[in-house]
């Protein structure tokens, strides 16, 4: 692993995010790619749960607002699929292992590869360089970007969606499992754009709503020109702070852009959000990302 040097992370609080290329091994990106074939070789999915991704607002709602299949998944893990895969008999209209938009949200308690990457001793040797004290991770996710297919994400902070009190208390870990680059639909940042805070937040909808989640305040406009490309890879590491404005592309080539990301949390003099749509539960607290 490349070691990570004070200016490194002098640049990480000016810019909001970090590329580390080469942080992960060939070969420990293959065991994740490995792995997860195997898990969607097993799959089952229930025709009424085959929750389409998406992340355009109205979409979003309608999607993974009425499913209690998103907002129970985070202790769990589960299946989400790309817009127009299914007919509306929810029956697949390519292969199902061509239609996964993403896996999630807690392969890395459950799974044991995913696990040992989530804790490797890098991991944690990286988090001790940003001075995290007492951090926990919150959630993670496999995410395809399907050829052809892989949807557009727009420009969004992850606090919108993972809400602290204070903020600035999330932080990203995005691996490249394959060549990330702006054909295959890699991420774009606004430099510095974690400095003001956020402007939207999804939250739990109150009991009896017709959506489980709901959308308070509303995102800017942002300039386009604004944005800077981040190819990376395969191996490499995006660090991604909690309120960094980012985004990607619908994925038009013809390969793939596989990633395992997970969120980590300072747990020190930190709240979590009630209403956030993800909750530590009785069966999986956030564990410890030191072991």
């Amino acid at each position: 692993m490349a070691f990570v040097t004070q200016h490194q992370i002098q640049k990480f609080h000016e810019d909001g995010f970090l590329v580390l290329e080469n942080f992960f091994t060939a070969e420990e990106c293959d065991s994740m790619r490995n792995q997860i074939q195997r898990i969607i070789a097993e799959m089952e999915v229930p025709p009424h749960c085959r929750t389409e991704f998406s992340t355009k607002e109205e979409e979003q709602l309608q999607a993974q607002g009425s499913s209690d299949y998103f907002l129970t998944s985070g202790d769990k893990i589960r299946f989400f699929f790309e817009k127009g895969v299914l007919d509306e008999r929810g029956n697949f209209l390519i292969p199902k292992e061509k239609s996964i938009s993403k896996i999630g949200h807690a392969l890395h308690a459950h799974d044991p590869v995913f696990k040992q990457i989530t804790h490797s001793s890098k991991v944690q040797e990286l988090g001790r360089k940003l001075g995290l004290e007492r951090p926990v991770v919150v959630q993670s996710m496999y995410i395809f970007k399907q050829p052809g297919i892989g949807g557009e994400v727009t420009p969004h902070q992850d606090a919108t969606f993972l809400h602290t009190e204070p903020l600035g208390r999330v932080l990203g870990f995005w691996i490249a499992l394959e060549d990330a680059t702006q054909e295959n639909g890699c991420l774009w940042f606004i430099p510095g754009s974690h400095t003001s805070g956020i402007t939207r937040r999804m939250v739990r909808a109150a009991p009896g709503t017709s959506t489980c989640v709901e959308f308070v305040g509303s995102e800017p406009a942002y300039d386009d020109s604004q944005f800077i490309p981040l190819p990376i890879s395969k191996g490499g590491l995006i660090l991604i702070h909690g309120e960094v404005v980012h985004k990607s592309d619908l994925n038009s080539s013809d390969s793939s852009r596989h990633v395992f990301t997970f969120h980590v949390m300072e747990a020190k003099d930190t709240s979590w959000s009630k209403e956030n749509w993800l909750q530590p539960t009785p069966e999986l607290p956030f564990p410890s990302l030191y072991t």
